[in-house]
């Protein structure tokens, strides 16, 4: 069990354990990376999957088509081709990260203590199955993605419900969104530039 808050890197971006690793669903230059990218389209804004980095190393966790599993990121790299067993033949680019205890002034000592208490909650979900029923966030039987990140903030006191509905859609403000946990909290978004500085 994740006793101790782990650093690591992802495409040069550094991560700590309960940080939310934010994606796009596709990669464009492959045909399963095609059909991901049509899903996203159904998720309002540009993040359309999340995770969360847990340690050591390359250890990370999500809640995909194989319910919530933990997957390791190879070398500091996202690379969808090389992860796409491990994790559902899931297909996506990486995005940024989101560190949510950031600019929120806890001490150091509660921020390593609500870290810690994000990945236990984390752990104690893997192997339960997928959540499709998006209107239902509440429950823990089940995850969706960006429930799973939601329910373990949820945890600590933090409430990523932001409201975020879809269009004309009533009842969606219940969703918890990956757009919303993105837009919501201190994050940092990958340059596509390696000379710009990043946010």
């Amino acid at each position: 069990m994740n006793t101790m808050i782990y650093t690591y890197q992802i495409n040069g971006m550094p991560v700590q354990t309960g940080d939310v690793i934010c994606t796009m669903n596709g990669k464009p230059d492959i045909l399963p990376g095609e059909f991901w990218r049509m899903v996203g389209r159904l998720v309002p804004g540009d993040v359309d999957h999340v995770a969360i980095y847990l340690g050591p190393d390359g250890r990370c966790a999500e809640a995909g088509a194989r319910g919530v599993i933990t997957f390791d990121v190879p070398n500091g790299n996202w690379d969808t081709e090389r992860m796409a067993r491990q994790r559902g033949l899931l297909f996506d680019t990486f995005y940024g990260v989101v560190s949510p205890l950031d600019v929120l002034g806890y001490s150091d000592e509660d921020e390593v203590n609500m870290r810690i208490t994000i990945a236990k909650y984390v752990h104690a979900q893997v192997g339960k199955p997928y959540n499709l029923n998006f209107f239902n966030p509440e429950t823990e039987d089940a995850f969706y993605c960006s429930q799973l990140i939601y329910k373990a903030y949820q945890s600590i006191g933090i409430d990523m419900n932001t409201g975020l509905a879809m269009e004309q859609l009533p009842g969606t403000n219940q969703i918890i969104y990956p757009q919303e946990i993105w837009e919501g909290f201190s994050h940092r978004k990958l340059s596509l530039n390696p000379n710009a500085v990043l946010a």
